[in-house]
């Protein structure tokens, strides 16, 4: 694939009447759609420089993937519909990678990082000006392999333990900045078998996002970006990682004996030719004084980059050189990291106190003397919960030892024991809600204690702001300062009042005008007709985040089926499973909750799914299919739609876990595997008698 090589006409491709077109129109059509789609990819996730609006390539990804469910031949590895498989079942494969993926030797201080360079110098035999190095950042994220074959991505897997590693390839896949199909360079073309190693990373702003999400659920949230990427890439499902938004800067090839280059800083920009990612951040440097120029400069900068990185990455930039001084059994003994000091602050915590979340979740926050950490003022650190209190031993009147745990989230070390003198006072969380007067009480197996009150203003505040936020019904202007004052003085007590607010009750409310107020009331009626997942979310079910309230939503039409809905049925549906139904039974059967949805319905909100959804069928609830072979009258991803909404479950291996496997045209492994262990097969024809009812 050629960057400036495309026969197509993209104003055609957007305006492709899919219906109309003849099978070899289709397969022309998939082809220049998936050579336009890959294109505009390494324009948006590598340049940084779309050319296309979001809409327009919105359009293009549409008309392939209808393209590709009416000729399913059409679908081919590199198509960018691709990028979302079927979970795993079992865990991951392992797999060996090619070469070694080795871990690299550390340097905490620059006399470490000098001593190194002299090491260089002398195991060559060569003066310092003579040996040119690469200086990269080292981003914080998880390292990975991608494997390619004549141009196309066949594996990505995890370092491991250098030797082998994970094979997370349905993972990887999700990362839109990893090229499933490669550019052809015009100087050195595409290697036949091409192995590079990268770093999977989250951005600042996505950490935040998803901990945010998981604390809303009331599941752990990730210590930082590099945990997270790594729990991201290690899911089952691969629509979860989709969903948390990972990228990945390119460093370096497995082995370079394909191509003709000399030096590691030119194999970087080869490598940005074909469609990888790489760091920006890079320079040749020589000489001790240039390389520490360059640490000093990134370790004051590195607060404004929008991801983490701890240090430096030296390496020798000639591969003769590196061939020269070889590798450890550990590490290479060309390459180097400097790592960055944390900055660390000692201050003193003046108070704790206790934050009611919209759950009723409360939450010790250690009030700080304030302090400046990487550019900012701390003056809170939260404690999560009593039982990390008690672990830290942490006080009221401690001298603490404070840091950005990821250079975002105020985070207590330890308390400097050393440094009591007796006036500390140790603290115990409150038995009653310190809002409300309610008493407070911390489940059986949970580490949070909450406040049981539904009506204690802390929880409604909370509630009523996660109601209006952009990721549930979106009413801009409604701000969690309006929210207060229109609490204060009476004017709504649930996120149903919202909807019930007139002219009168705005106007002159924190300084709103006529047009701010007009403007407030109209994306509060606009709000009314999002789709029922956005509710669902909105509505602040515990354990259900955005992408529950998506599958709640795929599989009821209305929120009077989700609300009838018993706990053995939700149960059953794919990723819902007993805490999360029992959390969604518990929840509508609240007399005041039901109160709340009532005033809803009675203001006009939306109760619909905006997609066509199928009944629960007795035939698929709670039965794990396996898929094989080419089906005539579906998809793949059709068969599997109507399983899953239909209450079953799709995996990719069989086991004897296995209910049905549906055969297809030419199966593979998969049907010899399933008479090996007696798993019940079923032809394209049982399968829609199945559909119809019939068992």
């Amino acid at each position: 694939m050629s960057e400036n090589n495309s026969k197509s006409n993209p104003e055609r491709l957007l305006n492709l009447n899919v219906p109309d077109l003849s099978k070899e129109e289709a397969l022309r059509f998939s082809e220049q759609l998936r050579e336009e789609l890959n294109r505009h990819n390494y324009y948006y996730y590598i340049k940084d420089n779309p050319v296309i609006t979001d809409d327009q390539y919105d359009k293009l990804l549409k008309n392939l993937f209808d393209l590709e469910k009416k000729y399913p031949e059409a679908i081919t590895s590199d198509s960018p519909t691709q990028r979302i498989g079927a979970p795993l079942e079992g865990g991951f494969p392992t797999v060996t990678h090619s070469e070694k993926m080795l871990s690299l030797q550390d340097s905490f201080t620059y006399e470490e990082l000098k001593d190194f360079l002299e090491r260089v110098y002398r195991d060559l035999g060569l003066k310092e000006e003579e040996v040119e190095f690469v200086c990269e950042l080292k981003i914080d994220g998880l390292a990975v392999s991608l494997f390619y074959e004549n141009g196309y991505l066949r594996r990505g897997a995890t370092r491991g333990d250098g030797i082998s590693g994970e094979d997370i390839t349905s993972n990887i896949k999700t990362i839109k900045a990893i090229p499933l199909r490669l550019f052809k360079d015009s100087r050195y073309g595409i290697p036949p078998v091409l192995e590079v190693r990268g770093e999977a990373y989250l951005s600042k702003d996505e950490f935040v996002r998803i901990n945010e999400e998981r604390d809303e659920q009331g599941i752990f949230t990730f210590a930082n970006p590099r945990n997270a990427a790594a729990g991201s890439l290690r899911q089952i499902d691969p629509k979860i990682a989709a969903k948390r938004n990972l990228n990945i800067f390119i460093y370096a090839m497995a082995s370079n004996d394909y191509l003709d280059i000399s030096e590691h800083f030119e194999v970087l920009h080869y490598l940005k030719s074909i469609g990888f990612k790489i760091s920006e951040n890079i320079k040749k440097a020589t000489g001790f004084e240039q390389i520490k120029e360059f640490c000093q400069y990134w370790q004051d900068k590195r607060k404004d980059l929008p991801y983490e990185t701890d240090g430096i990455v030296i390496k020798v930039n000639m591969f003769k050189y590196q061939k020269m001084l070889g590798n450890t059994s550990r590490n290479p003994r060309w390459a180097i990291a400097f790592k960055f000091p944390p900055e660390q602050k000692i201050t003193r915590v003046k108070d704790i106190k206790v934050s009611i979340g919209r759950t009723g979740a409360l939450t010790p926050v250690a009030v700080l003397e304030p302090v400046v950490i990487a550019g900012s003022t701390v003056s809170n650190a939260t404690l999560h919960n009593e039982d990390e209190i008690k672990k830290k031993d942490v006080r009221i009147g401690d001298f603490v030892l404070v840091h950005k745990a990821g250079d975002i989230i105020p985070e207590i070390i330890k308390p400097l024991v050393e440094k009591r003198n007796g006036s500390e006072k140790e603290f115990e969380m409150p038995l009653k809600c310190p809002v409300c007067g309610s008493d407070t009480l911390r489940p059986e197996g949970e580490a949070v204690r909450r406040c049981t009150s539904l009506a204690c203003p802390a929880i409604q505040y909370e509630a009523i702001v996660h109601f209006a936020s952009k990721a549930g019904m979106d009413i801009e202007g409604l701000g969690p300062a309006i929210v207060d004052k229109l609490l204060q003085k009476g004017l709504i007590k649930d996120a149903a009042d919202v909807y019930y607010l007139k002219y009168e009750d705005i106007y002159g409310l924190d300084n709103f005008k006529e047009k701010s107020t007009n403007n407030l009331l109209n994306s509060i009626n606009k709000s009314k007709s999002k789709p029922l997942s956005r509710l669902l979310f909105a509505m602040g079910i515990r354990f259900v985040g955005s992408h529950i309230a998506d599958v709640l939503a795929e599989n009821y039409n209305n929120l009077d089926k989700l609300m009838n809905a018993g706990f053995e049925e939700l149960s059953g549906i794919f990723e819902i499973g007993p805490r999360i139904a029992w959390s969604v039974v518990t929840f509508f059967r609240q007399a005041q909750n039901r109160l709340v949805i009532e005033k809803l319905a009675n203001a006009g909100v939306n109760f619909k799914s905006r997609q066509k959804i199928l009944e629960i069928n007795e035939n698929f609830k709670g039965k794990i299919f396996v898929l094989t072979g080419k089906l005539n009258s579906f998809s793949r991803q059709d068969a599997k739609a109507i399983i899953e909404k239909s209450g079953g479950k799709v995996t990719s291996s069989v086991s004897g876990s296995t209910d049905y496997v549906l055969v297809g045209k030419d199966p593979g492994s998969k049907l010899d595997e399933a008479i090996r262990l007696n798993v019940r097969q079923i032809s394209e024809d049982d399968f829609k008698n199945m559909i119809n009812g019939q068992t």
